[in-house]
Parts: structure tokens; C-alpha cells; sequence
């Protein structure tokens, strides 16, 4: 079982670890967002460089390298974001009254400059695996953002939990294209085919007998059952702040020292 079980764990503690760090960041002052852009930029090349070099490599040393690899591409788009680098060209409130296409069109145009950036991102690391046989970070980046367009997507259409603690203050603004309701009719469709999909992939994952192939699909199903449990926390009237408190509350006090 230590072919599954570590990987699993693997991949929960970098996604755990990434997100506080990701969430410390963006809260810091705003004086900080330059050089914490610049040192993503820099993660984001060696990430690039890392996924090129591990895509014939069918160990599970590359399996766990690549997973990493993709993460540090991932962990780019989400800083630049959280930011307010890499949004879009309105970065206004949402109209009152605003309906239909036209509050669509509106929230698009607050993320538009990050949807580009995300698919730029996926032509890199596509370009960057390409003919490859471990094909473990491209996998990671596709499944992450997959999901990440449904919890857009979701939180457009109105989930009881917006999960609008995440937001740094200088993104306030995208909170009002958030709708709060109980239910929409995609949010169980985002629930159940990542969990059937993990289903398949730890089905496969146990029934390889290949160590590093074994592991490739135990970080995939991972992910997948992390990105239907996201959905889940949706329906609940609670945050899910707290797993994070690590890096919310250092914030806090390297705010208050940045006011002195």
C-alpha cells in the first residue's frame, strides 16, 4: 500500500502547503506583490524546465518531480491572480440590476487577462511533455484547472459557501459576480465526476503493478477526490479557512508590523 498511500499524502501536504503559502502572499503588504511575482516567475521557469526534464522519465522519482513541477506552473497563475497582476480589464463591482449575458460578459471581463495567462500556461506545459512518457505533471495541470473553471463557474451560477475569505482586499470587487444560493443545478455534476473519476484512477492505480505508474495515478486521484471535496465545502455553511490558519494569521501580524 505505500505505493498508493505516500503519494496521496504527498499530494495533499504540497497542496496544502502551496495554497498557505499562496494565501500568506497575496495578504502581505502591497509593497511585497512585485518581488513575490518576480520570485513565482522565477519558480515558474525552473517548474517549466523540471516537467522538460522529467517527461521520458518513467520512475517515481519523476513521477513525484513532474507532480511537483506542474504545481510551481500552477502556483504562477494563482499568485499573479491573487495579485491583481493577471486579472482582467475590469476591475470594477458588478452593476446592480445586471442579468444574464450581459453580468456574463461583465464577469468575464475581471478575468479575462487570467484566462489567457491559464491557457498559455497549458500550451507550455503540453510544449513541455510533449512525446514524453511520464505524462504525471501534465495530468496535474489539466486536472487543477479543469476544476478550477467549475468552481468559477459555480460560484457564478451561486453556491451557499463563496468561499470569499480567500479573496485579498484588493479583489473585493470580484465578490459581487458571486452569487449566494443553497443550489445550482451544475454543483452536483462538479461533485460527481471528479469522485467518479478518482474512483476509476485509484481503481487503476491499484490494480498496476508498475511502482512509478502506481503513483502517477495515486496523485491524479488524489486530485480529483480534492477537487470533488472543494465542491462539497459549496454546499456547507462553513469556511474552510482555517486549514490555512497558519498562513492567515502570520499575515496578520506582518501586517500590523508593516503599520508601525
Amino acid at each position: 500500500m505505500e505505493a498508493h498511500v505516500l503519494p496521496a499524502i504527498a499530494t495533499v501536504l504540497v497542496w496544502w502547503g502551496a495554497t498557505g503559502t499562496i494565501l500568506y502572499l497575496d495578504r502581505l503588504p502591497p509593497h511585497t506583490f512585485r518581488a513575490s511575482l518576480l520570485a513565482a516567475t522565477a519558480i515558474l521557469v525552473a517548474s517549466l524546465l523540471l516537467l522538460h526534464g522529467t517527461r521520458d522519465d518513467a520512475s517515481l522519482a519523476g513521477a513525484y518531480l513532474a507532480f511537483v513541477g506542474a504545481i510551481g506552473v500552477w502556483a504562477w497563475q494563482e499568485v499573479g491572480f491573487l495579485l491583481g497582476y493577471v486579472t482582467g480589464p475590469r476591475r470594477l463591482p458588478c452593476p446592480p440590476g445586471s442579468r444574464g449575458w450581459n453580468r456574463a460578459r461583465l464577469a468575464f471581463a475581471t478575468i479575462l487577462h487570467h484566462e489567457i495567462a491559464v491557457v498559455l500556461l497549458a500550451a507550455a506545459v503540453v510544449y513541455a511533455t510533449w512525446g514524453g512518457a511520464n505524462l504525471t505533471g501534465l495530468w496535474t495541470f489539466l486536472v487543477l484547472w479543469a476544476m478550477r473553471q467549475s468552481a468559477k463557474l459555480n460560484l457564478f451560477f451561486g453556491v451557499r459557501n463563496l468561499g470569499s475569505e480567500f479573496l485579498p482586499g484588493h479583489l473585493d470587487y470580484l465578490q459581487t459576480y458571486f452569487l449566494r444560493r443553497p443550489f445550482n443545478p451544475l454543483l452536483p455534476f462538479s461533485i460527481l465526476l471528479p469522485a467518479v473519476a478518482a474512483g476509476w484512477v485509484w481503481h487503476a492505480a491499484l490494480a498496476s503493478a508498475d511502482g512509478a505508474q502506481s503513483a502517477s495515478l495515486s496523485i491524479i486521484g488524489t486530485l480529483l477526490a480534492l477537487a470533488a471535496l472543494e465542491h462539497v465545502f459549496m454546499l456547507l455553511p462553513l469556511s474552510t479557512l482555517g486549514l490555512w490558519r497558519w498562513g492567515s494569521d502570520a499575515t496578520g501580524a506582518a501586517r500590523a508590523e508593516g503599520r508601525r
